[in-house]
Formats: structure tokens, C-alpha cells, sequence
């Protein structure tokens, strides 16, 4: 029985299985055909009769088909559906959104386009100045082309930089354009009629998209191409310019001294060139579109220099204005300043246009020329007030001798007229500079530095005259602008010197006011370290501006950048002296400033400034600062890598084993007692056998002022590992004892020590909250000993206090009639 269920129960499980796999499934529906068919079934059912049985409806589901096993149940394979479709329409969309925003980055295309046209005029001018057959190109303007080329070229690599980007996003653009052709999905939906009539509003949205991206691709890479093609242009005629400048810049020296011209008493030719008006304006016009272009493209340097000489300006202002509002004016009565006062309009433009060929040196000779022009109009005014009028009449002179050089240069004169003109102002200048230098008045004073710019500018317009009479004409002109720019230069940085030593002195004054220290302090050794820094500047900027004038500039500019730049290596260390040695000079600059950054703040170095010890502990850590910003400054500066110092400072660690820990030593106890501040400037401390006050506390040593006036310099790390008394750390406050040898007196109660403590209390040292000791000691039957305890406030105001009550003590004792032994 029990083989027998078990048998019908397969039989019955078998009869299901075969009867699953013989169900007819329709094949899957399209989208649109579900759809309908959706609908249909739901009108059939709306429409059936509601007295339709169950038993009906039950059949019906249970009712079997018999097929064919259908293999794909079983199968992974995924058909799209509509949300697929949909989703990589989505995506082609927003990669063709992506376009306007990546062409609407394009924000510098029209600016790159305006400066190209801006530039290409400029290469018409250079090129057509270039192509003339004139021998007399202005060497100063050859050397501004020169800079100018450099100008452009650096500004056609900057364009290509960013027009090259903007081609790689544009290729970018049509790869992924490209891609999109190539889409499988997309494709079908095209070629599907079903779903295209589906997605048939998505489809026509897209096509419009499609055209408007296409053709914005097609715009910009015209524009960028178009662009990019003008800058390669460009960048062919610069290079062919510069070297034709350069070409020209080389001739100068060997064609200067050979004989260019005639001599000047030999006939001249047949048919000698006339004055052209129009030459004249296309000189004049070529001249202004240059030097408005070369501004344009080098306006950064004017910007610090402009700012520079605002910043002047106000620096004068605010000090005179802190003086005038402290009423204390008349403290500077006794530097009887000459250049600088309460409104320096004129000293900062002296400042700025001193100042102006260095942030310049190859500047249009036209700029040149208004900028030295400008500076002597400026220069006479203030020179009116302190030359006499035999001198300043002689700086008139050559004011008119000075400006006919470039008024002879931009006429546009034949060359033959233009040699004579200058043979003229050449002779002239050499009369002018052989009357005043060897008159029968003699200068004297702080003005004898202008024998020696008056010789110089005699001998240079002497060679002037004598190159124009031998053909020389080239070097004719070197030497006339030389000469003439070299004696504006001396006159200019003389003033220059004092304008900025007074302004200095001013500082100092107006610090010490504010900080409250006494307005007198040692003006000669301040003068003197000021003279000194000033005037290496002013040597600098002048032998910049006569070597510049003479040409020579380049020539001795070129070989020692060659020479300092030549990169060297030692091993697997490679540097450039070049390097090194802007490492060490901004080392040395850094160092400087930490020496002179005191008088900005009123400190000379006197006891007064002592007395202000939260001033002077901030300076020091100013001048830490300074130093350890010059060290960072220096190695980026120097193009030094850090792994290149790690090995400097390896080395340096062999040598601080062997014989550098001292120094190590005593540099490291100079930053503890910078930051932990066991003693401070001002302080009165003592250190082994020696007790002073603080005057300095450098990163090496300290310096400690003693009260016989000796300066004690102590090593940091001698300071640190002996004991330390300071007397002043927390308060200023010391006890003081006084003692007297006394007769003892007739009556017992003579000697009050309330009234000695009264005589005590009313110096104004003493400190009120702590009240004087008085003690009485027998020392024999006649003698007694009288010892005086007190607090003063002030320890560095001991000697005073002590001597002025151990008087009033005395006078009280002999009102008494007590006998001082």
C-alpha cells in the first residue's frame, strides 16, 4: 500500500511538471503594444456580464496549452527598455549642455584678438622703422625695441598658452561628439519606427540642440585657429626683428668708432635731403604709438613706482602732522631740514622720478627725456631756494641746452642740418661747462661734488664735438646724451641723498616724540650710517644710467649673467653662482635691516630707549623676524631646492661636531632668551662677576652696560649657563640700606626713629607701602650704629636717591645735635 501512494504521488508530480512546460506564454510586447493591449483587457472586463459564474473563471485559469519548451526562462541576457532609451537620451543632452559652458570659458578670445591687432600695428611701426635706410637709429630706441620685442614675445607665448587650451577642450568637445554617433541605443531609436514615434518630441528637441552645438563648435575653433594662426605670424616676425635689432645693437659698437660720415669741412654731396613736414609727423607719431604700446605692455613697474612715491608722500605727511599735532614742530628747528616739509609734493617727486630710470633702464628715449625734463623742473624749484642767482641762472641754461637735444631728434632734420644742430648745443654745452668750472667764482661748501659732474660733463661733450667733426656721428650722439643726462643724474641724487636722510631724521624725531624719549640724540653717528646706505643706492642708480646712456649697459650686463647663470655642479649638487650669490646678498640685506629697522621706531641706541623695555623686546623679535624671513626669501629667491639645503645643512652638521657648537650654542640661547625672556633689554641684572643693565641682546651675544660706562659683551650661551641675578625681572623695586656711625647723644630720646622714617618717606622714590626700617646697634660706651632700611621704586635711579636722603638724614641728625663719625 505504502509503494503504491508513493508511486501515484511521482505520477501526479511528473503530470505538473509536463503540463508547466506545455503552457502557451506569448511572445513580450513592445511598449506601446502593452500598452494597448492594457487597455483593451480593461474594456473587456468593464464590458463582461456580471452574471458570469466562478466555476467559469476558475476553469478558464487552470485551462493548459501544451508548446514547446521555451529555453529562455533560463537565459541572462537583457533586452533595453524604454527607461534605457530614455536615460542615454538624458546623457546625450547633458554632454551637449556641456558645450556652451565650455565655450563660454573662452573669456579672454576677443581680448587675445584686440591685443593681437594692437601688436601687429606695433610690428608694422618697428619693422617699417627697421627697413629705413637712415644710419642714425637712436641707440636708446634700438635698445627699447629690443626690450619691446622681449615684451611681445613674452606676451605671444602667453597667447598660444591659452589658445592651446582652449583647442584641447574644443577636441575634447568633438571626441565625445564623435562618441555619441556611435551610440547603439540612439542609433535604434532612429532606426526603430516605434520608438522614434515614442521619443518623437525628445528626437526633435535634440536635433535642434544638436544643430546649435555643431555650429557653436564650428564658430570657436574657427576663432581659436584664426587666432592661433595670427600668433604664429606674430611670433616669425618678432624673431626675424630681434635678430635684425640685435644685428643693429652689435653694428653700434664697431660702426661707432670707424668713420661713418664726411668730415665735417668736406663738401657736401649734390643733392642733399630737405626738411619734410611729413617726415617730421611720422617721426612724431611713430615715437608716441611706441612708447604708448611699450607702457601698455610694461605698466607694472610704473604701478611700483607710483606707488612708491604715494607712499612717500604720506610717510612725510603723517609725521609732520603727528608733530604738528603734538605741538613739538619746533624740535626740528636744529636739523635745519632743506628738502622735505609738512606738504612734500615736490620731494616725492624728486624720490619717484630719481628712482624712475631704475624700474626703467630700457625705457623710449622719448620717456627718457620727460622724465629727466620733468625732474629739472621739479629741481628748479627747489634749487631756487638755496643757489645763488649766479648758479641758478647757470641751471637755466643748461635746462635750454638740455631740451634742444630732443627737440633736434624729433624734427625729423636732414641728417646733414641735424649733425650741424648738434655740433651747435655740443659746442655751446662745452662753453657753458668751461665757464662755470673755470670762473673766477668758486663753489664752496656742500657743492663741490659739482666740479667734479661739470668736468665729467665737460670731457664727454669735448669727445662729442670732436667724433661729429671726424665722421663719428654715432658716437657723437652717445657721448652729447651722456653727458648731459650724467650732470641732470648728479644733481638729481644729490638732492635725492639729503631728501632721504632728512626724511629718515624726520622718522626718528617723530618716534622719539611719540614714545615719549628725549627729542636730542647723537645726529652725527645716525647721519653718518644714513649717508653711507644712501649713497651706495645713489652710486647704483648713477653708474646704471651712464652706463645705460654710453651703451655699455648690455655689453656689461651680458657677460656676468652668462657667468653667474652658467649652471655648476659638484657631484650630484648642481647650483649657479648666480644663485649663491642672491642667496648671500639677500642674507646680507636681511641683516642690514635688522640693524637700521630700530631708527624707524625712535631707537638710536641711547639709554632713553633703553628705559622702554616692551620696545626694545619687540624689536628684537622684529629683527628675528626680518632674519629668518631674509633666510626663506633668499632660498626661494635663489632657485635653491630643499633638498639641495637639506645637504648644505648636512654638511653643516659635520661642521657643527667638529668646531661650530659654540656658535650653534650660542645662536640657539639668543632665540631662548628672545622668546623665554629670563632677562630683557633694560633689565639690571647681574651675571657672574659682572652687573650692568641690558643694553642689546643679539642672536650671538649680549651687550650689558655697566655703570662706569663700559660695554661687557657676554655670549648667549655664557648668559644661559651661569646664575642669573636679575634685579628688575617682575618690578623695578629694590631694598636699600644706609648706615651712620654716631655719637651717642646727651638725652635718651634725641634720636627719634619716627622722624628719621618721616625724612625717608618724603622722597619721591621711596615706595609708600612699605614702611622704613630704622635700627640702632651700640657698637662701644660712646659710638652707636644707625642703619636705615627702605624700598625705592626705581633701581636705575639708585645713586640719586641714596645720596639726597643720606643728606636730608644728616640734617635732620645734626638739627638734633647728634654727632656724625
Amino acid at each position: 500500500m505504502k509503494h503504491l501512494f508513493l508511486l501515484a504521488a511521482s505520477i501526479w508530480t511528473i503530470g505538473i511538471l509536463h503540463a508547466q512546460d506545455t503552457i502557451k506564454v506569448p511572445p513580450p510586447k513592445p511598449a506601446a503594444q502593452k500598452l494597448d493591449s492594457a487597455k483593451a483587457n480593461s474594456q473587456k472586463t468593464d464590458s463582461a456580464k456580471p452574471t458570469r459564474r466562478k466555476s467559469e473563471i476558475y476553469r478558464e485559469a487552470f485551462k493548459h496549452v501544451r508548446r514547446k519548451f521555451d529555453s529562455t526562462l533560463f537565459t541572462t541576457k537583457d533586452l533595453p527598455t524604454t527607461s534605457d532609451y530614455a536615460e542615454d537620451l538624458e546623457r546625450v543632452y547633458q554632454t551637449l549642455n556641456r558645450v556652451p559652458i565650455v565655450t563660454e570659458s573662452f573669456v579672454r578670445l576677443p581680448e587675445i584678438d584686440n591685443k593681437l591687432d594692437l601688436e601687429d600695428s606695433a610690428l608694422d611701426i618697428l619693422k617699417d622703422r627697421m627697413s629705413q635706410s637712415d644710419r642714425t637709429l637712436n641707440i636708446r630706441n634700438l635698445q627699447m625695441f629690443n626690450t619691446l620685442l622681449d615684451a611681445l614675445d613674452k606676451n605671444i607665448r602667453g597667447y598660444a598658452r591659452y589658445l592651446n587650451q582652449y583647442d584641447t577642450a574644443l577636441d575634447g568637445i568633438r571626441k565625445e561628439i564623435a562618441d555619441l554617433r556611435k551610440d547603439t541605443l540612439i542609433l535604434h531609436i532612429f532606426r526603430d519606427t516605434a520608438l522614434k514615434d515614442t521619443f518623437q518630441l525628445q528626437l526633435q528637441q535634440l536635433k535642434t540642440k544638436w544643430r546649435q552645438v555643431d555650429s557653436l563648435v564650428a564658430l570657436n575653433g574657427n576663432y581659436v585657429n584664426s587666432l592661433k594662426s595670427e600668433a604664429s605670424a606674430h611670433a616669425i616676425t618678432i624673431t626675424d626683428l630681434s635678430y635684425r635689432v640685435d644685428q643693429a645693437l652689435k653694428a653700434v659698437g664697431s660702426r661707432a668708432f670707424g668713420k661713418e660720415r664726411r668730415y665735417i669741412w668736406e663738401p657736401r654731396s649734390a643733392n642733399p635731403s630737405s626738411f619734410s613736414r611729413a617726415n617730421f609727423q611720422r617721426s612724431v607719431d611713430s615715437e608716441r604709438q611706441l612708447a604708448r604700446f611699450y607702457f601698455d605692455n610694461n605698466r607694472t613697474n610704473r604701478l611700483w613706482l607710483l606707488f612708491t612715491g604715494i607712499a612717500f608722500y604720506f610717510w612725510v605727511w603723517y609725521n609732520f602732522h603727528t608733530l604738528r599735532r603734538m605741538s613739538k614742530l619746533p624740535a626740528l628747528d636744529e636739523y635745519h631740514f632743506s628738502f622735505v616739509n609738512p606738504h612734500p609734493v615736490a620731494g616725492a617727486l624728486v624720490f619717484v622720478l630719481s628712482l624712475a630710470p631704475l624700474f626703467d633702464l630700457h625705457a623710449p628715449a622719448i620717456y627718457i627725456e620727460s622724465i629727466e625734463f620733468l625732474l629739472m623742473i621739479v629741481l628748479s624749484f627747489i634749487l631756487k631756494k638755496h643757489l645763488s642767482r649766479f648758479l641758478f641762472y647757470g641751471w637755466c641754461t643748461f635746462l635750454i641746452l638740455f631740451l634742444l637735444l630732443p627737440v633736434i631728434r624729433i624734427l625729423g632734420l636732414p641728417f646733414a642740418m641735424q649733425r650741424w644742430a648738434e655740433l651747435f648745443v655740443d659746442l655751446a654745452s662745452l662753453a657753458f661747462a668751461s665757464f662755470y668750472l673755470f670762473g673766477k667764482r668758486k663753489l664752496g661748501g656742500r657743492l663741490r661734488f659739482i666740479y667734479a659732474a661739470a668736468g665729467l660733463y665737460l670731457l664727454l661733450n669735448l669727445l662729442a664735438v670732436v667724433c661729429n667733426i671726424f665722421g663719428r656721428v654715432t658716437l657723437s650722439q652717445i657721448f652729447g646724451a651722456t653727458a648731459v643726462y650724467t650732470f641732470a643724474q648728479t644733481v638729481s641724487l644729490a638732492v635725492f641723498l639729503r631728501l632721504v636722510v632728512e626724511t629718515f631724521l624726520l622718522q626718528i624725531v617723530s618716534s622719539r616724540v611719540r614714545k615719549g624719549y628725549p627729542e636730542n640724540f647723537d645726529l652725527a653717528a645716525v647721519s653718518k650710517s644714513l649717508n653711507r646706505f644712501v649713497l651706495l643706492l645713489a652710486i647704483v642708480l648713477w653708474l646704471i644710467v651712464f652706463t645705460t646712456n654710453l651703451n655699455l649697459f648690455d655689453a656689461l650686463n651680458d657677460w656676468p649673467t652668462d657667468f653667474f647663470g652658467h649652471s655648476r655642479s659638484v657631484g650630484s649638487f648642481s647650483f649657479t653662482l648666480g644663485g649663491l650669490v642672491l642667496f648671500l646678498g639677500i642674507i646680507w640685506l636681511a641683516n642690514f635691516l635688522q640693524r637700521f629697522i630700530a631708527y624707524f621706531f625712535g631707537d638710536t641706541g641711547d639709554d632713553a630707549a633703553m628705559d622702554d623695555r616692551g620696545q626694545r623686546s619687540r624689536l628684537l623679535i622684529t629683527r628675528l623676524v626680518l632674519l629668518i624671513g631674509g633666510f626663506l626669501l633668499a632660498v626661494a629667491a635663489s632657485g635653491l631646492s630643499v633638498d639641495r639645503i637639506t645637504v648644505i645643512l648636512g654638511a653643516l652638521g659635520v661642521g657643527v661636531g667638529l668646531g661650530l657648537q659654540n656658535i650653534v650654542n650660542n645662536f640657539v640661547s639668543g632665540i631662548i632668551l628672545i622668546f623665554d625672556r629670563p632677562v630683557r633689554i633694560g633689565d639690571t641684572v647681574e651675571v657672574g662677576d659682572k652687573r650692568g643693565r641690558v643694553k642689546e641682546i643679539g642672536i650671538r651675544s649680549s651687550t650689558l652696560l655697566t655703570d662706569d660706562g663700559a660695554e661687557v659683551i657676554i655670549p648667549n650661551g655664557d648668559v644661559l649657563s651661569n646664575h642669573i641675578v636679575n634685579w628688575t625681572l617682575s618690578n623695578n623695586h629694590v631694598r636699600l640700606a644706609l648706615s651712620f656711625t654716631i655719637e651717642k647723644p646727651t638725652h635718651p630720646g634725641a634720636l627719634d626713629p619716627k622722624a628719621i622714617r618721616d625724612v625717608v618717606k618724603k622722597h619721591p622714590n621711596v615706595l609708600d607701602r612699605r614702611d622704613p626700617e630704622v635700627m640702632i646697634n651700640t657698637l662701644t660706651s660712646k659710638t652707636e650704629e644707625l642703619k636705615v632700611y627702605f624700598w625705592i621704586k626705581d633701581i636705575t635711579k639708585t645713586p640719586y636717591t641714596t645720596g639726597e636722603i643720606r643728606t636730608s638724614i644728616y640734617q635732620l641728625l645734626d638739627q638734633k645735635g647728634i654727632i656724625v663719625n
